[in-house]
Protein backbone atom coordinates (compact mmCIF):
# COMPACT_ATOMS: atom_id res chain seq x y z
CA UNK A 1 0.00 0.00 0.00
CA UNK A 2 1.85 3.18 -1.23
CA UNK A 3 -1.21 5.85 -1.13
CA UNK A 4 -1.18 8.82 1.02
CA UNK A 5 -0.47 9.71 4.48
CA UNK A 6 -4.52 10.16 4.74
CA UNK A 7 -4.67 6.86 3.03
CA UNK A 8 -2.16 5.35 5.36
CA UNK A 9 -3.33 6.63 8.22
CA UNK A 10 -6.71 5.39 8.24
CA UNK A 11 -5.45 1.57 7.28
CA UNK A 12 -5.40 -1.46 9.91
CA UNK A 13 -2.17 -2.73 10.54
CA UNK A 14 -3.85 -4.52 13.34
CA UNK A 15 -7.20 -5.26 14.05
CA UNK A 16 -9.04 -5.95 17.38
CA UNK A 17 -10.48 -8.93 15.25
CA UNK A 18 -6.69 -10.68 14.25
CA UNK A 19 -6.23 -9.87 18.58
CA UNK A 20 -9.19 -12.32 19.66
CA UNK A 21 -8.41 -15.22 16.66
CA UNK A 22 -5.46 -15.62 19.00
CA UNK A 23 -6.94 -14.94 21.77
CA UNK A 24 -9.51 -18.06 20.83
CA UNK A 25 -6.67 -19.99 19.69
CA UNK A 26 -5.04 -19.62 23.15
CA UNK A 27 -8.71 -20.91 24.61
CA UNK A 28 -8.87 -23.92 22.29
CA UNK A 29 -4.86 -24.60 22.74
CA UNK A 30 -6.08 -25.48 27.06
CA UNK A 31 -2.25 -24.50 27.51
CA UNK A 32 -0.89 -25.79 30.73
CA UNK A 33 2.49 -24.81 32.12
CA UNK A 34 4.95 -28.17 31.66
CA UNK A 35 6.93 -29.26 35.34
CA UNK A 36 9.99 -29.88 33.21
CA UNK A 37 11.88 -27.37 31.63
CA UNK A 38 11.75 -28.31 28.58
CA UNK A 39 9.94 -25.88 25.46
CA UNK A 40 5.95 -25.69 25.82
CA UNK A 41 5.37 -27.11 22.40
CA UNK A 42 2.70 -25.76 19.86
CA UNK A 43 0.49 -24.42 22.90
CA UNK A 44 3.61 -22.17 23.94
CA UNK A 45 4.99 -21.30 20.53
CA UNK A 46 0.53 -19.18 20.49
CA UNK A 47 2.17 -16.71 22.71
CA UNK A 48 5.20 -15.90 20.93
CA UNK A 49 3.38 -15.60 17.78
CA UNK A 50 0.81 -13.33 18.90
CA UNK A 51 3.50 -11.00 19.89
CA UNK A 52 5.28 -11.61 17.30
CA UNK A 53 1.93 -10.08 14.71
CA UNK A 54 1.86 -7.50 16.88
CA UNK A 55 5.32 -6.27 16.60
CA UNK A 56 5.93 -7.19 12.91
CA UNK A 57 2.55 -4.33 12.63
CA UNK A 58 4.61 -2.08 14.20
CA UNK A 59 7.30 -2.56 12.31
CA UNK A 60 5.13 -1.68 8.95
CA UNK A 61 4.08 1.28 10.51
CA UNK A 62 7.89 2.38 11.22
CA UNK A 63 9.25 1.44 7.86
CA UNK A 64 6.79 3.86 6.59
CA UNK A 65 8.00 6.66 8.65
CA UNK A 66 11.34 5.80 7.71
CA UNK A 67 10.20 6.50 4.06
CA UNK A 68 9.20 9.32 4.82
CA UNK A 69 5.07 8.03 3.96
CA UNK A 70 4.05 9.23 7.41
CA UNK A 71 4.63 11.94 9.89
CA UNK A 72 5.82 10.68 13.61
CA UNK A 73 2.29 12.47 14.60
CA UNK A 74 0.72 9.76 12.51
CA UNK A 75 2.33 7.11 13.10
CA UNK A 76 2.75 7.39 16.35
CA UNK A 77 -1.92 7.29 16.10
CA UNK A 78 -1.40 4.11 14.62
CA UNK A 79 0.56 2.82 17.03
CA UNK A 80 -1.58 3.74 19.74
CA UNK A 81 -4.50 1.85 18.08
CA UNK A 82 -2.42 -1.22 18.14
CA UNK A 83 -1.39 -0.49 21.65
CA UNK A 84 -4.86 -0.15 23.10
CA UNK A 85 -6.11 -3.61 21.31
CA UNK A 86 -2.80 -5.60 22.77
CA UNK A 87 -2.80 -3.86 26.17
CA UNK A 88 -6.60 -4.12 26.91
CA UNK A 89 -7.76 -5.88 29.92
CA UNK A 90 -9.29 -9.72 28.79
CA UNK A 91 -11.57 -12.03 29.85
CA UNK A 92 -10.21 -14.76 32.62
CA UNK A 93 -9.09 -18.22 30.37
CA UNK A 94 -7.36 -20.31 32.58
CA UNK A 95 -4.79 -19.49 35.43
CA UNK A 96 -1.48 -20.61 33.22
CA UNK A 97 -3.07 -18.65 29.83
CA UNK A 98 -3.63 -15.86 31.76
CA UNK A 99 -0.52 -15.77 33.37
CA UNK A 100 1.17 -15.94 30.21
CA UNK A 101 -0.65 -13.69 28.13
CA UNK A 102 -0.30 -11.19 31.29
CA UNK A 103 3.37 -11.74 30.29
CA UNK A 104 3.45 -11.42 26.91
CA UNK A 105 1.24 -8.38 27.46
CA UNK A 106 4.09 -6.46 29.99
CA UNK A 107 7.18 -7.50 27.32
CA UNK A 108 4.68 -5.36 24.88
CA UNK A 109 4.86 -2.56 27.17
CA UNK A 110 8.69 -2.69 25.94
CA UNK A 111 7.75 -2.99 22.60
CA UNK A 112 5.66 -0.24 22.46
CA UNK A 113 7.87 2.47 24.55
CA UNK A 114 10.77 1.55 21.88
CA UNK A 115 8.59 2.62 18.92
CA UNK A 116 7.50 5.55 20.59
CA UNK A 117 10.67 6.59 21.82
CA UNK A 118 12.24 6.24 18.02
CA UNK A 119 9.50 8.01 16.72
CA UNK A 120 10.11 10.85 18.56
CA UNK A 121 14.00 10.94 18.36
CA UNK A 122 13.86 10.64 22.26
CA UNK A 123 17.40 8.90 22.38
CA UNK A 124 20.94 9.88 21.80
CA UNK A 125 22.55 7.49 18.98
CA UNK A 126 25.83 7.35 21.07
CA UNK A 127 24.57 5.72 23.62
CA UNK A 128 25.42 2.43 24.50
CA UNK A 129 22.98 -0.17 24.68
CA UNK A 130 25.00 -2.32 27.13
CA UNK A 131 25.02 0.72 29.86
CA UNK A 132 21.97 1.73 29.29
CA UNK A 133 20.42 -1.76 30.41
CA UNK A 134 22.87 -1.11 33.37
CA UNK A 135 21.05 1.86 33.89
CA UNK A 136 17.45 0.62 33.49
CA UNK A 137 18.59 -2.09 35.97
CA UNK A 138 19.90 0.20 38.66
CA UNK A 139 16.63 2.47 38.03
CA UNK A 140 14.44 -0.90 38.76
CA UNK A 141 16.30 -1.32 41.83
CA UNK A 142 15.47 2.25 43.29
CA UNK A 143 11.74 1.06 42.90
CA UNK A 144 12.21 4.46 39.83
CA UNK A 145 10.30 2.41 37.29
CA UNK A 146 9.02 5.42 35.10
CA UNK A 147 13.15 5.71 34.30
CA UNK A 148 13.26 2.33 34.03
CA UNK A 149 10.61 1.94 31.18
CA UNK A 150 11.92 5.40 29.44
CA UNK A 151 15.54 3.94 29.53
CA UNK A 152 14.49 0.30 28.13
CA UNK A 153 12.34 2.73 25.38
CA UNK A 154 15.71 4.21 24.60
CA UNK A 155 17.55 0.69 24.57
CA UNK A 156 14.36 -0.16 22.04
CA UNK A 157 15.07 2.88 19.72
CA UNK A 158 18.52 2.10 18.84
CA UNK A 159 17.84 -1.75 18.48
CA UNK A 160 15.15 0.17 15.92
CA UNK A 161 18.38 1.98 14.35
CA UNK A 162 20.27 -0.92 13.60
CA UNK A 163 22.19 -1.32 17.43
CA UNK A 164 22.29 -4.85 18.62
CA UNK A 165 22.46 -6.65 22.09
CA UNK A 166 25.30 -8.22 23.77
CA UNK A 167 24.20 -11.90 24.56
CA UNK A 168 26.31 -11.32 27.59
CA UNK A 169 24.31 -8.11 28.69
CA UNK A 170 21.27 -10.61 28.41
CA UNK A 171 21.97 -12.87 30.62
CA UNK A 172 23.16 -10.83 33.68
CA UNK A 173 19.90 -9.36 33.14
CA UNK A 174 17.65 -10.63 36.58
CA UNK A 175 13.76 -11.62 36.34
CA UNK A 176 11.89 -8.25 37.01
CA UNK A 177 10.06 -5.88 35.08
CA UNK A 178 13.05 -4.35 33.01
CA UNK A 179 14.07 -7.94 32.21
CA UNK A 180 10.03 -8.83 30.85
CA UNK A 181 10.39 -5.15 29.05
CA UNK A 182 13.48 -6.47 27.09
CA UNK A 183 11.68 -9.56 26.10
CA UNK A 184 9.67 -7.12 23.78
CA UNK A 185 12.74 -5.20 23.13
CA UNK A 186 14.45 -8.92 21.90
CA UNK A 187 11.32 -9.65 20.21
CA UNK A 188 11.81 -6.30 18.18
CA UNK A 189 15.22 -7.10 17.40
CA UNK A 190 14.23 -10.96 16.41
CA UNK A 191 11.59 -9.42 13.91
CA UNK A 192 14.11 -7.02 12.20
CA UNK A 193 17.06 -9.87 11.83
CA UNK A 194 14.51 -12.06 10.65
CA UNK A 195 12.81 -10.74 7.55
CA UNK A 196 12.73 -7.24 6.46
CA UNK A 197 9.08 -8.69 4.57
CA UNK A 198 7.71 -5.85 6.54
CA UNK A 199 9.48 -2.92 5.00
CA UNK A 200 7.39 -4.14 1.32
CA UNK A 201 4.47 -2.03 0.50
CA UNK A 202 2.68 -4.92 -0.94
CA UNK A 203 2.74 -7.09 2.19
CA UNK A 204 0.28 -4.37 4.02
CA UNK A 205 -2.62 -6.06 2.02
CA UNK A 206 -2.42 -8.84 4.07
CA UNK A 207 -3.85 -6.76 6.99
Amino acid sequence: MSGTEDEILHHDFYTAERWNNWLNQVKESDFKFEESDEPQGKEGAIFVNMEDDIILACLKIIAKFDRDQISAESALQMLSRIRDIALAEIEPISEDADLMIDSLQTSLIGSFAACECYLGGDYDEKDSVDDLVKVALEAEASDDIEIALATVAEIGALILKGNSFSDKTMEEVPYGLVAEWLDGIESISAAMVGSDSYKDDEEDDEF
